[in-house]
């Protein structure tokens, strides 16, 4: 990248791009690299399958969360695993089919020798010829009869769990989209995978994404964002357990950066207490030890609220443990600020604000929270 190029992106640095159409400025995409896709279908349709298995069921077995594809899906799963016959230089490493999207990893071993892009606009384009297909198959055969109080009429609002047990029994029907239709929206996202850990991270974030799925169904309130929350003088955008800012006995969790050792432990020790005994801990967790407080309450499953500097859009979710804490009542992350896409480094304003923040959330009379 030369200097204008590097003046532009500093240029636009505030403007916010659609997460499927940002890609790095420092990478070409043709190298070798390891790469995380998130593609979606076109208007987020659960066109790929049906959510099944028991939530409480642990690891992979029939009885786990897991995708029932439909026949679309087991399509477009096939054709992804065989975007090596077209580039030989590309290695399929996961793949995980959800009802309206798809992840997959792929590591790029050798120089490829178009963008990465048209790797994913040729995959595709050979979903939409299988979705043509199937379309023109579908309109050629008799329907079967159904209920029609059953099928989606004119005008009715569609949940998506409704939707989704119309279209998976069979790969599309006529009242989905037309042959000249897309199946997928426009873009994808890409995450740089940059070491082995990370990919077995991100291999296991798949593997764990129909479970995530159910929780989140089973718990919206808890794991879906949120806006507009006035508490004192600010307006909070978050995820997670409202009904914490009710507590009775809430803290500030404020800690030195010059503490250390034994003193830290003691500090430790003290929040932990109060914690075990119904108090709910708030924090930005901006130093060190306000980072060891809240990691040490966490690891315990006690009830803690984060002030966090770049806020939620409609589609941002808890990852990793945040969501299983979210989902389980003991989390609550909160953002005064847009979302913004670009990394900022916290400012000594920001650290006072959030500070403050914290300690307005434990002086406010809050009864009760709205989920």
């Amino acid at each position: 990248m030369n200097e204008q190029q590097r003046a532009e992106k500093k240029k636009y640095a505030g403007e916010k791009k659609p997460s499927m159409k940002r890609r790095d400025d420092y990478n070409d995409y043709r190298g070798r690299r390891m790469y995380m896709i998130t593609i979606e279908v076109e208007d987020r349709r659960p066109l790929f399958g049906v959510l099944r298995g028991d939530v409480n069921v642990k690891g992979h077995g029939p009885q786990a969360p897991h995708i029932e594809l439909s026949p679309l899906g087991q399509a477009v799963s096939q054709e992804w695993m065989g975007i090596p016959r077209y580039y030989p230089q590309i290695e399929v490493m996961g793949l995980q089919m959800m009802p309206d999207h798809l992840h997959g990893i792929l590591f790029v071993h050798e120089s490829l020798p178009v963008h990465l892009s048209q790797v994913i606009t040729g995959f595709k384009t050979g979903c939409n010829r299988i979705l043509r297909t199937m379309l023109k198959t579908a309109a050629t055969q008799p329907q079967p009869t159904q209920n029609p109080a059953a099928l989606p009429q004119p005008g009715m609002s569609i949940h998506r769990g409704a939707c989704e047990s119309f279209v998976a029994p069979q790969a599309v029907s006529p009242s989905q989209p037309s042959p000249a239709s897309h199946l997928f929206a426009s873009g994808f996202n890409d995450l740089i995978l940059k070491n082995y850990d990370e990919f077995q991270k991100w291999k296991a974030y798949l593997a764990d994404n129909p479970r995530r799925l159910m929780t989140k169904r089973a718990n919206p309130t808890l794991l879906h964002p949120f806006f507009d929350l006035h508490i004192g003088n600010h307006t909070y955008s978050g995820i997670g357990n409202r009904q914490l800012l009710a507590a009775q006995h809430r803290v500030a969790v404020r800690i030195s950066r010059r503490i250390t050792g034994q003193q830290l432990d003691a500090e430790i020790a003290h929040y932990l207490q109060l914690a075990h005994n119904g108090t709910v801990l708030i924090s930005p967790a901006i130093s060190p030890g306000e980072k060891a407080v809240m990691r040490a309450a966490f690891n315990a499953g006690l009830p803690t609220i984060v002030i966090m500097a770049n806020g939620f859009t409609p589609m941002s979710k808890p990852h990793g443990e945040q969501f299983y804490a979210c989902a389980e009542g003991r989390l609550l992350m909160l953002s005064a600020w847009e979302h913004h896409n670009e990394r900022q480094k916290l400012t000594a304003n920001q650290c006072q604000q959030m500070n403050l923040m914290a300690l307005e959330l434990c002086n406010t009379s809050i009864a009760s929270i709205k989920q």
